[in-house]
């Protein structure tokens, strides 16, 4: 049986973009990656992002922002970037096989939140589906 693919998203404080394709590639795809999220300045998840995914049925409630430091020592098959400042400061993820950068803008409100929401969870539906995407040589997403 073939393990999981271990993945990470990165942001700058782990706080809401991060913390969001966390939650949403677990519900869509969990069967297919072990995943993770963490910040290059980690704060506290932002009470946004989890009321914004509690409204498609994901629960974040329990999450919490965690540094990269945290995961040094863990190797992933895929690292993901998920704002211009975490892959400006961390382009290259310790540990990762293959880093990939993906921006999303910076949310603000609830409007923002929900908008990202979707944005995250159309490319993690589309992206994620098959883990074997990320054993192509040359890979750009």
């Amino acid at each position: 049986m073939k393990t999981k693919t271990r993945i990470i998203f990165v942001c700058t404080n782990n706080s809401a973009r991060s913390q969001m394709a966390e939650g949403i590639l677990r519900h869509l795809h969990g069967d297919l990656y072990e995943v993770y999220s963490a910040g290059t300045e980690p704060t506290t998840v932002n009470p946004l992002a989890i009321a914004v995914l509690k409204e498609i049925g994901i629960d974040i409630s329990r999450h919490r922002s965690k540094g990269i430091s945290e995961f040094i020592g863990m190797d992933f098959d895929v690292a993901v970037t998920v704002c211009d400042r975490s892959n400006k400061k961390c382009p290259f993820v310790p540990g990762a096989k293959i880093t990939v950068h993906r921006s999303f803008a910076d949310p603000d409100d609830q409007a923002s939140f929900r908008k990202i929401r979707d944005e995250i969870t159309q490319w993690i539906a589309e992206t994620f589906r098959n883990p074997s995407i990320f054993d192509q040589p040359g890979l750009i997403l």
